[in-house]
C-alpha cells in the first residue's frame, strides 16, 4: 500500500514509492458524544476528555514496550515487502515495456491527488485522541465515506477530461479502474488508524503482506498473458481489496457509520490543514512525474518513474517503517517537550545511521544497480537515480519532522514549509527537465529539498519551542558515514569493472567501512540506552 509526505488514508500512506503495482516503480485516522473546543493548531484537546497528566493508552514503560513491539513488526512488514516487490519487479521489467509505466504513472498521479484529500484528514484525529476514541470514530467514519464516494464519482465522470489534459488520452480506463482505490481507502482508513493507535502492527504485517501477494500474482498473471498495464491496475486494485478487507477484520472493535455534528465541525477544522497539506505533498511528489510527462514523454517518464521508486527503497524499508509507530509516540509526549526533543533527536540520528548509507551507495552504483535488477534496456534510468537517492535521504529526515510537528500540532506551519517546497519546486523542475532531461529534474529535486526545505523545517521545528540544532549534532556521523561509503564506491569503481562485481564487492567494502565509522555512535546508544519512547531508538535498545 501508499504515502510519504504523509497521505492521510491507509492506501496513500505508502504513495506512489511504496509500489507501482509490484514493481517497487511501483506515493491513521468514536459513539457521538460532547465535544469541546478544540485547537488543532495549539494542539490543545477538550478539558472534559483530558486524561491525567501522563495518560493516553500507554504510559511509560509500557509505551516503551509498545512502540518497540510495532516498530519491530513494522521492520519485519517492510523488509518481507521490499524484498517481494524487488523479486516481482525483477520479473516485469522484462515482461512490460516503458511505455506501460509511463501511461500507468500518469493514471496513478490522478490517484495520489485524490488520496491526498481523500476523507478531508480526519482519520488521523483517531491517532491523536487523548482518550477512547469511539467518541469521534462513527462520525470519522461517516466524513470518510461521504468524502471518498464523491471523489469516486467524480473521478468516473471527470477522467476523459483528466486524461486529456495529462496528455494521456489513453489512460481514461486506468484513470477510473484505480479511482476504485479511493472508495476502498475511505471504508479502511478508520480500521487502519485503530491499529496504528494500539500499535498493532503485527496485524498491519498479515494484511499488507497478503495483499502484496495478490498484487504479485494478479500483476505478474496479467502481464504474463500480454495485458500491459492493464497488468499494473488490476493488481494494484487487488493488493488494495485485499489489504483493506483483511485491515477491517483485524481493528480491535467495529465502527460503523454515526454523526455528530459538533464532532464533526471539529474534526474538519483539524482535518483541512492536514488534507490541504497532503494535497500539497501530492504537488511535491508528483509534479515532476507531470512536467516530465508533459515536456520528456511517456517513455523518459518510464525511466524516471523507475529511478524515483529506486531511490525510495530505504525511505519503504526504514522510513515507513519508523513512521507508523513515530506518529501515536510523538503524540503521546507532546505535552512534555523535553521528552519529545529527546525522542526525536535520538530516532532521527539512528533512522539516518541507516537510511544515509543505503542512499548513498544507491546513488554510488546507481548504474549497475538498475542493469542487474532490471536489465540493460532500464540503464538510462541511472541519469536520474543518482540525484533521486540524494532526495531520498532528505525525504526520510523531512518525513519524520513532519511527524514530530504534526503530533505537536502545527499542523499550519507543516502546511506553509510544504508550500514553499512546491513553490520552489515548479520552476525548477521545469529550468532541470530544459537542461538536463531527467537527470536535471532529479538534480533539481535534490537541490530543493537540501536547500530551501531543509532550512524551512528547522524554523518550523523551532517555532514549536523545540532545538532543531540539538537535533542535528546527531545526525554528523552518519552524514560521514555515508560519505565514506561514496567515496570508497567511487574510487572503487576505478578499478574493479563488471557490474557484477561492483554491485556486491563494493557495496560490501564501502557498506564496511561505513559501519566501522558508526560503529561508537550505534554502541553510545545502546550504552546509555534509549529513550524508552523514542520510536526508532527504542529499535536500538531492542
Amino acid at each position: 500500500m501508499t504515502a510519504g509526505g504523509r497521505g492521510r488514508g491507509w492506501a496513500s500512506e505508502d504513495r506512489r514509492d511504496a509500489e507501482l503495482a509490484g514493481l517497487e516503480l511501483v506515493g491513521d485516522r468514536p459513539a457521538p458524544g460532547p465535544a469541546a473546543a478544540w485547537d488543532p493548531d495549539a494542539a490543545t484537546m477538550p478539558h472534559r476528555l483530558t486524561p491525567p497528566a501522563g495518560g493516553g493508552d500507554a504510559e511509560g514503560d509500557g509505551l516503551g514496550r509498545s512502540v518497540r513491539r510495532g516498530l519491530g513488526f513494522s521492520l519485519l512488514n517492510n523488509a518481507v515487502s521490499r524484498v517481494g516487490t524487488v523479486v516481482t519487479g525483477i520479473v516485469l521489467a522484462r515482461l512490460l515495456i516503458p511505455e506501460d509505466y509511463g501511461e500507468f504513472a500518469v493514471a496513478l498521479v490522478v490517484l495520489n491527488a485524490l488520496l491526498s484529500v481523500n476523507e478531508l484528514g480526519v482519520s488521523l484525529a483517531v491517532v491523536r485522541w487523548p482518550t477512547d476514541p469511539r467518541m469521534i470514530a462513527r462520525t470519522v467514519t461517516t466524513l470518510a465515506l461521504a468524502g471518498s464516494g464523491l471523489l469516486f464519482a467524480g473521478t468516473l465522470l471527470a477522467a476523459p477530461a483528466i486524461a486529456e489534459q495529462l496528455g494521456a488520452p489513453e489512460a481514461v480506463r486506468v484513470i477510473r479502474l484505480l479511482a476504485v482505490s479511493v472508495f476502498i481507502d475511505g471504508l479502511a482508513s478508520v480500521p487502519a488508524a485503530l491499529l496504528t493507535r494500539q500499535f498493532l502492527q503485527g496485524r498491519r504485517m498479515v494484511a499488507d503482506l497478503t495483499g502484496l501477494l495478490a498484487n504479485t500474482g494478479v500483476t505478474v498473471g496479467l502481464a504474463a498473458t500480454g495485458h500491459g498495464v492493464y497488468s499494473l491496475a488490476f493488481g494494484y486494485l487487488a493488493g488494495n481489496a485485499v489489504t483493506a478487507v483483511l485491515i477491517t477484520a483485524a481493528a480491535p472493535y467495529r465502527v460503523w457509520p454515526g454523526f455528530d455534528r459538533p464532532a464533526a465541525r471539529q474534526l474538519i477544522a483539524f482535518g483541512l490543514p492536514l488534507a490541504g497539506s497532503s494535497l500539497l505533498v501530492f504537488g511535491v511528489l508528483n509534479i515532476d512525474t507531470m512536467i516530465v510527462g508533459s515536456r520528456l514523454g511517456a517513455v523518459e517518464l518510464g525511466f524516471y518513474t523507475l529511478a524515483f521508486n529506486l531511490s525510495s527503497w530505504p525511505v519503504n524499508m526504514f522510513s515507513l517503517a519508523v513512521r507508523r509507530v513515530a506518529m501515536p509516540a510523538f503524540a503521546r509526549l507532546s505535552a512534555d517537550q523535553r521528552r519529545l526533543q529527546e525522542s526525536f533527536a535520538r530516532s532521527l540520528g539512528l533512522l539516518l545511521a541507516v537510511a544515509l548509507p543505503s542512499c548513498a551507495l544507491l546513488a554510488a552504483l546507481a548504474t549497475p544497480v538498475i542493469r542487474i535488477v532490471y536489465g540493460d534496456r532500464w540503464a538510462a534510468a541511472a541519469d536520474a537515480l543518482r540525484w533521486l537517492a540524494v532526495l531520498g535521504a532528505g525525504r526520510i529526515a523531512a518525513e519524520l519532522a513532519y511527524d514530530l510537528l504534526v503530533a505537536a500540532g502545527r499542523t499550519r506551519a507543516v502546511f506553509a514549509v510544504q508550500g514553499a517546497w512546491l513553490a520552489a519546486l515548479v520552476p525548477g523542475l521545469y529550468l532541470g527537465a530544459h537542461l538536463g532531461g531527467i537527470g536535471g529534474v532529479a538534480a533539481a529535486h535534490a537541490a530543493v529539498a537540501l536547500l530551501v526545505v531543509g532550512p524551512a523545517l528547522l524554523a518550523a521545528i523551532s517555532g514549536a519551542g523545540l532545538a532543531p540544532l540539538a537535533s542535528l549534532r546527531h545526525c554528523v556521523r552518519p552524514l560521514v558515514a555515508a560519505a565514506v561509503a561514496v567515496a570508497v564506491a567511487g574510487f572503487g569503481q576505478r578499478w574493479v569493472h563488471g557490474d557484477l562485481a561492483q554491485l556486491f564487492g563494493l557495496s560490501t567494502a564501502a557498506g564496511a567501512a561505513a559501519l566501522i565509522v558508526l560503529a561508537p555512535f550505534l554502541l553510545s546508544f545502546r550504552r546509555r540506552g534509549a529513550a524508552p519512547d523514542g520510536p526508532a531508538a527504542n529499535a536500538a535498545t531492542g
